[in-house]
This record gives C-alpha cells, sequence and structure tokens, in this order.
C-alpha cells in the first residue's frame, strides 16, 4: 500500500492584475482554483498543462514560498502554512526562477547550500563528489556560473536543490531550454530517484516527458484539476495530447 505523502486541500490563489491588463475590468485573477490531490511515496506525480494554467503557483504554494489564499497542503504531515520551516526541511525544489550569482562556482554553491541545510562535513564531501561526478560537473566545479553552458547550469541547479537528499523533491519544468542529451541526464536522475523510493511532483506541458516519467497525471486547465488518474487510466488507447486536447475542448469549447 503506497504511503500519502503530500495532500492539498482546497488550495486557492489569486493574484492582483496589473493596469495594463484589467481590460475587463477585473482586477485580480484567479491563477489557483480550489485544487485538492495528493501524491504517494515513490511515484511520480506530473501537473500537466498549458501556460497560465496554474501550475508554477501550486508548486510555489507547495514549497511555501506563496501562501494560499485558501486551503492548505500537507507534506509527510506537515502544513505550509502553519509550519513552513518544517516543510522547507523535508523538500528540495527546483525552479526556473533559480537564479545562482555567476560569479559563483558549483563547488562553492554546494557547499553553501549543504551549510544552509546542515548537512554534515563528511556527508557533504561524499555527495558533492558522487553527485558532480553523475551530472559530469567535477571538471567544471571551479568555473565561475557565467562560464557555464545552458545545460549544465541546469545540472548544477538540480544538484543544489537537492544537496541534503531530501524525500520530497519538486520540480518546476525541468527540462525546458535543455538540449537532447542533458534533458535525457535529467530525466534519467528522476528515474533513479523515483527507484531510491523519492517522491516527485512535477510540472510540464511536455506530454513526452509525462508519458516517460510519471505514474500519475493531474491535468490542469485554467487553475483548476480537470482529470486525475493513472497515466494509463488516463490515456488507455490514446496518446497523452490527444487525451489532453479532449479535456482541453470540453473545458473551454475549443479556445485557443
Amino acid at each position: 500500500m503506497q504511503t500519502e505523502i503530500l495532500k492539498a486541500e482546497h488550495l486557492t490563489k489569486s493574484f492582483r492584475l496589473p493596469l495594463k491588463q484589467q481590460k475587463t475590468g477585473e482586477k485580480f485573477k484567479l491563477a489557483v482554483n480550489d485544487l485538492s490531490f495528493s501524491a504517494y511515496s515513490g511515484e511520480i506525480f506530473g501537473l500537466l498543462g498549458p501556460n497560465g494554467a496554474g501550475k508554477t503557483t501550486t508548486l510555489r504554494m507547495l514549497a511555501t514560498l506563496i501562501k494560499p489564499d485558501s486551503g492548505d497542503a500537507f507534506i509527510d504531515g506537515v502544513s505550509v502554512v502553519s509550519d513552513p520551516y518544517g516543510v522547507r526541511g523535508r523538500i528540495g525544489f527546483l525552479t526556473s526562477e533559480l537564479r545562482l550569482e555567476d560569479f559563483f562556482t558549483p563547488d562553492y554553491l554546494f557547499d553553501f547550500f549543504s551549510e544552509l541545510h546542515g548537512v554534515p562535513h563528511d556527508v557533504r564531501e561524499q555527495r558533492k563528489r558522487s553527485m558532480f561526478a553523475r551530472f559530469g560537473i567535477d571538471e567544471f566545479a571551479n568555473v565561475k556560473m557565467a562560464n557555464l553552458s545552458t545545460g549544465m547550469k541546469q545540472k548544477v541547479s538540480i544538484v543544489i536543490s537537492i544537496v541534503h537528499d531530501p524525500d520530497f523533491i519538486i520540480f518546476d519544468e525541468p527540462t525546458n531550454g535543455l538540449d537532447v542529451l542533458t534533458a535525457k541526464t535529467v530525466t534519467d536522475y528522476l528515474s533513479e530517484l523515483r527507484g531510491e523510493g523519492k517522491s516527485i511532483i512535477l510540472s510540464t506541458h511536455i506530454f513526452s516527458l509525462v508519458e516517460k516519467l510519471c505514474d500519475r497525471v493531474g491535468v490542469m486547465i485554467d487553475g483548476r484539476m480537470v482529470a486525475l488518474d493513472t497515466l494509463a487510466a488516463l490515456t488507455k488507447d490514446k496518446s497523452m495530447e490527444e487525451k489532453f486536447f479532449d479535456l482541453y475542448s470540453e473545458v473551454t469549447g475549443g479556445r485557443s
């Protein structure tokens, strides 16, 4: 029997629109609308949806970077609303918004984030050697971030986000902008983490990534979860792309 590691209950979040976007007189955008779902240990849960569906806002609430207007979520039983610091020690979070300063090196950043998470020195050094070798960072360990390729920067970001070896990991569009070789390195590693019993939630708009990695999938459109099931049950005799556009047409009436 799977263990529930994440339980999101009626998460809702809205944002005030800039004046230029208040064309219809509406001052607020409802980004996430009464969202509830669960994720289980040892699985990869995919949040699939177009840009603007509310995926990133959802993940930012789970990572305690923003507070929901209402609702709550519990990671390993710890509330993101009432105990955000307790949540942060239990998760790893990789986002496209992570900006690593250009003048720091991968070696320095790994040590810095390890210190933040209280990783003992001997454990830190062992993990650094292992992770740098796994992602091919070792020969660039003392190169400034400004001088690294986009793919190498993404690899460093992944390693930095999980220096403390968390059991629950959140990835927001982990393969965005990567070449095919780097993307394969990332997806292979996600599969390895699942094999180690880690729980992973990732957002994406890439159908093939969902089909390759995800055990269960939640489809988000306009801030709502319009479908949630195992990948096999959700797609049946269709591709994920076909199923998504069927759902999109049902929910939106086919508007683009």
